[in-house]
């Protein structure tokens, strides 16, 4: 029995066997080879393997989601039936005498390039099942062992290094009960999309990948920041009962899903949830949320191979603010940077990409992507309660400059004949330390401010959150960030306009007394924080947590305001 300390970064409780995800390295050499036959042999086999995995594949997904997602893997078998994919293959062994993968991947990539080059937009999405398929042969002609997370067919823990945006976007809840990384904070990308899934999380161990094998026992204990390999059997016991009294607390809290959220001394304030794709939404629901005061757009364009379509867009944003039934729904715009790529955009590597070529200012460089991007959403707009949020603001000119291309298109969809709401609010996320100080002069000219606490902290603090080294300074506590964020609600309020904070810090039950004390008017945050955090607020007095909040912006370090609010329930 092995016990590893991490972050505690999804709450619950997970117990199943492991599944390491290691990404493969998919680099094809040529090779010479002097028995032909053998080498097609092998080509052949694989692509049996590849059949029988994707019918295996295609039976599930018809049970389980349907024949219209099924459908994906009957063309993806076509492909491996397809004797103008194979015969130039195999010609190409005998001929050139070179091994199978070279032979594959050299004809393979022919097809992409000319799917790619042809006008028809459905021929280019088969230039993305070309890939696909090329890539599960390849995996057993090269000997590599994985599995696609989207593939996941019975009960795991996922293990790994860390988790990419896509790779979380992928996991499937029915299988995936809870994961652990190397590395990665609660507010790492993988840890905010556990939270979002609702499946337990450790993140930060060091050192879980190189003590789990395939297959062992492991327990994941996202309440508490541990992590248990193969563990006897009365600790197994002791956890499941564990399992159950969370369970227990959650049925208690969910008592309070249809109730407003009102302090102890009765001021109303909002809960929102934070969502990545539109299959978020019934939990936003199941979980009493009042507003989506986070919708990343980005995972729209992630897992793919070229930009979503304006109508793709569209039919995205349409079906959160429908499923919303008249709630806000603030959408942020593409936030593409930082530890989020886009392949197929081929940006530039940046020394500091945090700190780079990202989010707005990408925007307003690629005004075509943006402009697609604010059509969609416009068009949308007549669906629901909509609110826009540019993020990574820094200078008022970006915004003019922002807001300017968003009223550009509405004008011109006017002119299409194309209806779109009059009742839009426009703002800002507040994430960039120079925002927050002249909040003042933004607030004149937005219509609200959403505080991004994940990145307001790091770039206050100088401190890479995804940096273990210096994680000691990821403060959200810290009375330099807490004064940030007084200013950006006072700011607000002074000009009759709200202020939301769609950071992680809007869910931890540390900071909710003095956000509350500050005067916050949006909490948006994981689904799943939701109902304890009502359940918080409803035993808090806002009169005595402004007392507080006051004290707390008078301390001198995080740790002194973290021993204030304690002594709440001391």
């Amino acid at each position: 029995m092995i016990k590893i300390e991490g972050i505690a970064a999804s709450a619950g409780v997970a117990i199943a066997p492991a599944f390491k995800l290691e990404h493969p390295d998919f680099t094809v050499q040529q090779r010479s080879v002097s028995d032909v036959a053998a080498e097609v042999a092998k080509l052949n086999a694989a692509l049996d393997k590849s059949k029988a995995e994707l019918e295996a594949i295609k039976e599930r997904t018809l049970q389980e989601l349907g024949a219209k997602k099924a459908e994906i893997f009957e063309a993806h078998l076509l492909i491996l039936n397809d004797p103008e994919l194979i015969s130039p293959v195999e010609d190409m062994i005998r001929n050139e005498m070179v091994n199978a993968e070279y032979a594959l991947n050299e004809t393979a990539n022919q097809f992409i390039s000319m799917f790619e080059n042809m006008k028809s937009a459905y021929l280019q999405e088969r230039a993305a099942d070309m890939k696909d398929v090329t890539k599960r042969v390849l995996i057993h002609l090269l000997g590599l062992n994985y599995v696609n997370p989207a593939e996941i067919s019975e009960e795991v823990v996922i293990i790994a290094e860390d988790l990419t945006p896509s790779d979380t976007a992928q996991l499937n809840r029915k299988y995936v009960k809870g994961f652990t990384t190397n590395i990665g904070g609660r507010t790492s990308h993988s840890a905010i999309m556990a939270r979002s899934l609702e499946i337990p999380a450790v993140v930060g161990t060091k050192e879980v990948l190189d003590k789990v094998n395939n297959g062992d026992l492991v327990i994941v204990d996202g309440l508490d920041g541990k992590v248990i390999i193969n563990p006897t059997e009365e600790l197994v016991a002791d956890y499941r009962s564990k399992q159950q009294k969370y369970q227990l607390q959650i049925e208690e809290w969910r008592k309070l899903r249809d109730q407003a959220t009102v302090s102890a001394d009765g001021v109303h304030v909002e809960l929102a949830a934070n969502i990545g794709t539109p299959n978020d939404v019934p939990g936003v629901i199941d979980n009493g949320g009042e507003a989506v005061g986070l919708y990343r757009t980005e995972f729209l364009y992630m897992g793919r191979d070229k930009l979503p379509t304006e109508e793709i867009q569209f039919n995205a944003y349409k079906t959160v603010l429908e499923k919303m039934e008249g709630k806000p729904v603030v959408v942020r715009t593409l936030d593409i940077g930082g530890d989020k790529e886009l392949p197929y955009l081929d940006l530039p590597k940046e020394m500091n990409p945090f700190l780079g070529f990202r989010a707005v200012r990408l925007c307003l460089d690629r005004t075509d992507i943006f402009r697609t991007q604010l059509r969609a959403l416009l068009r949308a707009s007549v669906y629901g309660n909509l609110r826009i949020m540019f993020p990574m603001i820094a200078t008022l000119d970006e915004f003019r400059q922002a807001k300017a291309l968003l009223l550009e298109e509405k004008d011109k969809l006017a002119a299409e004949g194309i209806e779109v709401s009059d009742e839009i609010q426009l703002g800002i996320m507040v994430e960039i330390p120079s925002t927050a100080i002249i909040a003042d002069q933004f607030a004149k000219e937005v219509d609200f401010f959403s505080i991004g606490t994940n990145d307001l902290i790091q770039y206050t603090m100088a401190a890479d959150r995804m940096n273990e080294r210096v994680s000691y300074l990821y403060q959200p506590y810290n009375p330099a960030i807490l004064r940030l964020v007084k200013m950006v609600i006072d700011a607000a309020h002074k000009e009759g306009k709200w202020a939301g904070m769609c950071g992680e810090m809007a869910g931890d039950a540390t900071a909710i007394p003095l956000l509350l004390g500050l005067g916050l008017d949006e909490f948006s945050m994981s689904a799943t924080s939701i109902l304890p955090a009502r359940s918080q607020i409803s035993k808090l007095s806002k009169a005595d947590m402004a007392e507080l909040a006051a004290k707390a912006l008078t301390m001198q370090t995080a740790a002194q305001v973290v021993e204030l609010v304690k002594s709440i329930d001391a």
